[in-house]
């Protein structure tokens, strides 16, 4: 359970307490099941990790802010395509941009993005 929400806790205490009235905890259920609206958000993102060009994407954007022409060379894909895997990224979250002139500029949103890559790898490494 998580420390940052002691709420999730005691709801999960009670259920433990619960295992003699089936309508109780059936009620303590719902009150700790995820939003739907944090499911949807966790999906997106899930969704936008789920491809291995935005992956590479973010393996460059962890080195450094990159405009959309050095992720055209990293991708070695054409600008509609570079420009379709940013745009799900940065609906998802994971990636911001600004102009300069005529340039897009990228770069990671937050680097938390970072640690859940790197937990892939140690679970994929782990046989």
């Amino acid at each position: 359970m998580s420390d940052a929400d002691p709420s999730h806790d005691e709801a999960y205490s009670a259920l433990e307490r619960l295992y003699d009235d089936p309508e109780e905890r059936i009620a303590a259920l719902r009150d700790i099941r995820t939003s739907e609206q944090d499911v949807t958000d966790q999906e997106a993102v899930f969704k936008a990790l789920g491809n291995e060009d935005r992956l590479r994407v973010l393996s460059a954007l962890r080195e450094s802010e990159c405009c959309g022409c050095e992720l055209q060379i990293v991708l070695d894909a054409p600008q509609s395509t570079v420009a379709t895997h940013l745009r799900k990224l940065r609906e998802a979250g994971l990636v911001k941009s600004r102009k300069k002139g005529k340039w897009s500029y990228y770069r990671i949103a937050d680097t938390a993005v970072f640690d859940l890559l790197d937990l892939a790898q140690a679970i994929e490494g782990d046989d």
